[in-house]
């Protein structure tokens, strides 16, 4: 079934809006700093700081492989999509009442229910990114979508360099534990907003892909591997240049803890990381036809050793910001890659399962911050940070294997 332009061009619409209110959102609950600053601050420590980040980025992502093979078999995937970006929104709004009506004495337990909210915020995140890809692949014409990607990139960069002064002033309205809870609330009304985007949304092509359950899931990647040349790679390649997003939270954690950084250094962490975010997608949309994916891959994996090795050259906060300005740099990069690449891999009717092969790809991604926070408390920085470069090389070597056409 062809897709007729006005439909394609009417989904596109709902996409870019959908990504203009998501980067209003996102840097009010913003993975890398935010939300680690608010855990630390509510007394956590190295080793919550590397199950939280283990839940939100790693962990999310390898739970697409529960939920692909149940949505792959549905022909629709609408639904699922505004269950699991109301399922984030209904986190968010718990997240900030809790804050708001905290007391004092209260913190002792409060941990506890921010993993429960934030678990509860990364796994719908990961359940709605499966029903995403396969919608988006399928509602927007395919000489449209690298385009697509690129016109968000910019567009919510622009948007989120607004949104960023706007959450930095946040954190500095009230003391701990309001100025949480200001955050909470207007991202998670940001959010419902962006939802908007998705109820827009046509969806009139079905998917035709049917997987009965786990055993057939695996048979079925087992199978791809195999007959797919470029999957191995590509894992292998989110396996190692994966965990380079959860690095930045620990970044977070050596701040405070060598330099007592406070909610006004972790809104200047925030503006920085969006300056990068923004730097790169006005680079990448201007030569978005002139440059391949693997030089993008290529430069991201130095770009993720340069900024390890620099974090031990930094003697105070005020110049520690500016290393957040590279990690911006590479969160978008990998965010640019990995997605365009997750299209060009797949097929026309099996992104859903692409998806959850994706989150299979994410095993090391999942463990690298529970390993982290380990090493932190029992070794120190220097040896995380070591273990961090080591394993980011490996994805050199994975990133010459794939044959990137694009």
């Amino acid at each position: 079934m062809t897709l007729p332009a006005a439909i394609s061009k009417h989904n596109f619409k709902a996409f870019i809006w959908h990504a203009g209110f998501l980067a209003l959102a996102q840097n009010f609950m913003d993975v890398d700093t935010v939300i680690p600053a608010m855990l630390i601050e509510s007394g956590g420590s190295a080793m919550h700081v590397g199950i939280l980040t283990a839940i939100m980025l790693g962990g999310s992502s390898f739970t697409q492989l529960i939920f692909a093979p149940y949505i792959s078999n549905k022909p629709y995937k609408k639904k699922f999509l505004l269950f699991g970006i109301n399922a984030r929104v209904l986190s968010l709004l718990a997240l900030g009442i809790m804050f708001f009506f905290i007391q004092s004495q209260q913190f002792n337990f409060i941990i506890w229910f921010i993993f429960l909210f934030i678990t509860i915020f990364a796994l719908s995140g990961a359940f709605t990114n499966i029903s995403y890809t396969d919608i988006l692949g399928k509602s927007v014409n395919a000489e449209k979508r690298k385009t697509f990607l690129s016109v968000k990139q910019i567009i919510a960069g622009t948007v989120v360099l607004f949104s960023a002064f706007w959450a930095k002033k946040t954190l500095t309205l009230a003391d701990f534990p309001l100025n949480y809870a200001y955050m909470f609330f207007i991202g998670g009304a940001l959010l419902l907003i962006a939802s908007g985007g998705f109820w827009r949304l046509k969806e009139q092509i079905p998917s035709v892909l049917k997987i009965s359950g786990f055993r057939e899931f695996f048979s079925v990647l087992k199978s791809e591997l195999i007959k797919n040349k470029q999957l191995p790679y590509f894992l292998g390649f989110v396996n190692t240049q994966g965990i380079a997003v959860s690095f930045l939270p620990f970044v977070i954690l050596y701040a405070k803890e060598i330099f007592n950084t406070g909610s006004a250094d972790t809104g200047s962490f925030l503006l920085f990381k969006v300056f990068g975010v923004v730097l790169v997608s006005l680079l990448i949309f201007l030569a978005a036809k002139k440059i391949k994916y693997k030089w993008l891959l290529y430069s991201n994996v130095f770009l993720s050793l340069l900024l390890s090795i620099t974090v031990f050259n930094i003697g105070d906060a005020a110049s520690l910001k500016y290393l957040f300005i590279l990690g911006g740099i590479i969160y978008s990069l990998y965010s640019i890659t990995m997605n365009g690449l997750l299209l060009e891999v797949s097929g026309a009717q099996n992104r859903a399962l692409y998806t959850g092969f994706a989150g299979a790809g994410n095993i090391l991604p999942a463990v690298f911050p529970l390993a982290g926070g380990l090493i932190i408390s029992s070794l120190g920085f220097k040896a995380f940070f070591i273990l961090f470069m080591i394993i980011v090389s490996f994805s050199i070597y994975f990133i010459y294997k794939i044959d990137c056409k694009k």
